[in-house]
């Protein structure tokens, strides 16, 4: 019964005691001693019973980030998923787990990502940011907590060195690649004249080449972890295909010959050394010593170089952002170049040589 009643020093008091179904299923119960009148146990009992079936019950960091998991495997390729378990469960949950998720405060999440966390570079904290910060925002739009305790937190990281070839360094690798038959010549090749992803060129197949249009159909991509999927940022895009592409792709498919896919895996590409091997002959050769995404990098900014638009390159590369493509925009300086040309200053003359100078004129 929630109502019962006993005898205490001669008196009769009553206990309350309610136990039921929340709104989320989940079973919870109140208890209230020594009430001393019927009617007011009644009272108290009908308001136990409208708290309990309006409270929300409050959910533990660890048993929320086991919620999001599941969620997320669905959501994300397992790579992703499995990037956000491992970092939250050595990062994060050791510091939190046991809170509940209402409890933690903007000031835990700064205390976590800059005090708490050892030997991590700031690209890393950011990282773990963007990841606590996606959990939280699952959170706020399930209504589990009213607002998420990671929105004014920011971590600066300093803007990493791109590396790119200039032209004649392009000219340099390709040539010597091609003259010494070096396996990865076609890879290169076609990652400088398309700029496709490491991943999208391993994926790429025949049937994803037109040359009778002039376009490459990026559809697919390849990593390690999760083998062929779509790409980065799930969407399809086409390459045109200029002439030096359009003759180096005739070529290759007489070479190929029945072979389904564009260019050869080979072993060091499939287990991801092959920006190893890139830099290593880039060295040899005395030139930048770019990695292989560096080829994609320079692909863009010989466009930009030459003056194609913006919008062109982000949609011919994939750029989900134009900020994106706007960084390449900067490393190439072409946002910038000819500003100075009309600076108005001007250097002196060295005072000798103008003497010097003078005494000639006037013989």
């Amino acid at each position: 019964m929630a109502i019962s009643k006993k005898l205490v020093n001669g008196r009769t008091v009553y206990d309350v005691f309610v136990k039921i179904r929340n709104n989320t299923g989940k079973q919870v119960s109140r208890r209230r001693r020594g009430i001393m009148s019927e009617r007011e146990a009644k009272k108290i009992e009908f308001e136990l019973r409208y708290e309990l079936s309006n409270e929300k019950t409050r959910i533990l960091w660890e048993d929320w980030f086991s919620q999001c998991l599941e969620r997320l495997r669905l959501e994300y390729r397992h790579s992703t998923w499995l990037n956000y378990q491992t970092i939250v469960t050595k990062w994060v949950s050791p510091i939190w787990n046991g809170r509940f998720l209402d409890d933690i405060t903007t000031s835990d999440v700064h205390e976590l990502i800059f005090d708490k966390i050892h030997g991590v570079s700031y690209w890393h904290r950011r990282n773990i940011l963007k990841i606590i910060r996606r959990l939280f925002g699952m959170a706020v739009d399930d209504g589990v907590i009213l607002k998420n305790p990671t929105s004014r937190i920011k971590v600066k990281v300093p803007e990493s060195v791109q590396k790119v070839l200039a032209p004649k360094e392009i000219e340099i690798l390709l040539r010597e690649a091609k003259a010494v038959g070096h396996r990865y010549y076609e890879i290169w090749a076609l990652a400088l004249l398309t700029g496709m992803r490491s991943g999208e060129l391993f994926a790429l197949k025949w049937s994803n080449v037109d040359l009778d249009a002039g376009f490459l159909h990026v559809t697919n991509s390849w990593t390690r972890r999760d083998g062929y999927g779509p790409t980065k940022s799930a969407k399809n895009r086409v390459v045109p295909l200029s002439k030096p592409c359009d003759t180096f792709l005739r070529e290759l498919r007489l070479k190929r010959g029945g072979e389904e896919f564009v260019l050869p895996h080979l072993e060091e590409w499939a287990r991801g050394d092959q920006a190893k091997v890139l830099k290593a002959f880039c060295r040899g050769l005395g030139i930048t010593d770019i990695k292989f995404h560096d080829l994609r990098a320079t692909f863009i900014t010989q466009m930009l170089r030459n003056g194609v638009a913006l919008a062109k390159v982000m949609a011919i590369v994939g750029h989900s952002e134009l900020k994106t493509t706007q960084g390449y925009l900067r490393l190439c300086g072409q946002d910038v170049k000819g500003a100075t040309d009309d600076l108005g200053i001007d250097l002196p003359e060295d005072v000798v040589a103008a003497k010097v100078l003078s005494i000639k004129r006037s013989q």
